[in-house]
């Protein structure tokens, strides 16, 4: 019967262990996973398991790398998630958590745009370090990702995004993600993209300020290819700032809207 063995495909006879893989295969191996699970009691193949065998603290070759990146997701989404291309506005509070959870589950293109660079104040709630102030966000990003997943493909625009240039940025991507900080930026990208781009799903973002409940942050389906994410209440202004915790459980719903969306899961 046929399984694959970190991502590559073996014939094996049945009755076959998935200890007695790593025994036969990688006899060191600390780690045995099998379809996105840590096991830790042995148990018969079946044909079409995923096994794969990591030694804790040894360093992949390049080629091995990317299996392991994804071994722990559920089988069969890398290969959808690999294909897609999803376009970010804005590299804030939302979107470079954003960016950093779409690149560790394997996504295959970002199209990274801001205009800004890194400053002090960034950095209670933003996915960059002291030694990123004054770079362009989209540069710090790009490095970001290139040592959490070299494999995704990244492409940046430095520009302010208006009407005038948001069809030209985004119609070669799969979704747009609307992440401004802006709301008179996040109503121009938003209509002009369902106006221009009518096909393409928008998962956009309003309400996550402050420290209130987390559990009123929440995806709602509020047009065909229109999500919403956060309270849509809760804005930031004098005596409600934006913190760490609540922006990035709001970034990580839009991340989650995203890959739903590339799983074929339009509901919310």
């Amino acid at each position: 019967m046929k399984i694959f063995l970190n991502e590559g495909s073996l014939t094996v006879e049945e009755g076959l262990t998935a200890f007695e893989i790593r025994d036969r295969m990688k006899k060191d191996a600390d780690v045995v996973i099998l379809n996105g699970f840590i096991i830790k009691e042995d148990g018969v193949l079946q044909a079409g398991d995923r096994v794969t065998l990591i030694k804790k603290g040894e360093m992949p070759s390049h080629e091995e790398l990317e299996t392991l990146l994804v071994a722990r997701h559920t089988p069969g989404v890398h290969e959808k998630v690999k294909k897609a291309a999803v376009g970010i506005a804005g590299l804030g509070g939302l979107g470079s958590n954003i960016a950093i959870s779409l690149a560790r589950i394997g996504i295959g293109k970002l199209v990274l745009i801001d205009f800004d660079v890194v400053e002090p104040s960034n950095l209670n709630r933003q996915q960059y370090f002291v030694k990123h102030i004054g770079m362009l966000k989209t540069e710090a990003m790009k490095e970001l990702i290139s040592l959490i997943n070299p494999f995704v493909e990244v492409e940046v625009k430095n520009l302010f995004l208006d009407a005038g240039n948001i069809e030209n940025c985004f119609k070669e991507v799969d979704i747009i993600v609307e992440a401004f900080d802006n709301p008179l930026c996040k109503a121009e990208l938003v209509n002009t993209a369902l106006e221009k781009l009518p096909q393409k799903p928008i998962v956009a973002a309003s309400g996550m300020a402050g420290y209130f409940s987390s559990n009123t942050v929440q995806t709602k389906k509020v047009m065909r290819n229109l999500y919403l994410v956060g309270d849509e209440i809760s804005e930031a202004k004098p005596g409600c700032g934006l913190m760490a915790p609540r922006v990035a459980i709001a970034a990580n719903h839009q991340a989650n809207m995203v890959l739903r969306l590339i799983l074929e899961e339009r509901e919310v």
